[in-house]
């Protein structure tokens, strides 16, 4: 987490010099996801969202998403934690409502603990979706919904029928 929070920091040194370029330069998101792991019979959890993309021009950017997300099911305590990146394309970034849509792969940690028991596991994370946010301020957005399918692979088990939806704050740069 500690250097998660010094890459946001950097970011935003590197890129207030820029903030007159017409367009943000990054973006930093911050919020509330829901997580539906499995579907139908599946598990709920809630947990955070962040992500930093900078912005190439005014349609195209480069995402960092990270995010957590927990549940406790019988006593049984779960965490997931996603680090994805890739590219995401959105409107103009001048309106009021900016639609965007991203691919992200990156890995996944995810573990599982009831009493002194617990068991965890890494693999490869993919998610497709995308979102809407509408600006608030001149340098804050409210992103009023972000929906991703998200695969996971580990082991030689592939989990496809996960959805996670967020929502939170957008600050530009």
């Amino acid at each position: 987490m500690q250097k998660l929070c010094l890459l946001i920091f950097t970011v935003i040194l590197l890129i207030l010099p820029s903030a007159a370029q017409g367009f943000p330069r990054a973006e930093v998101f911050g919020g509330y996801q829901y997580t539906r792991i499995g579907g139908s019979g599946g598990l709920n959890a809630n947990g955070w969202n962040a992500a930093v993309t900078g912005n190439v021009n005014r349609w195209f950017g480069v995402t960092g998403d990270f995010s957590g997300a927990y549940a406790n099911v019988a006593g049984v305590s779960v965490r997931a934690y996603t680090y994805t990146f890739g590219p995401v394309i959105s409107t103009s970034k001048d309106g009021r409502v900016v639609p965007f849509v991203h691919a992200l792969v990156g890995g996944f940690h995810a573990s599982a603990g009831f009493g002194s028991f617990s068991a965890s596991t890494n693999g490869f994370a993919t998610m497709l979706g995308g979102g809407v946010d509408a600006k608030v301020a001149p340098h804050i957005a409210v992103r009023v919904v972000q929906a991703d399918w998200v695969l996971w692979h580990a082991e030689g088990t592939t989990e496809k029928n996960t959805a996670r939806v967020s929502t939170g704050l957008v600050f530009r740069y």
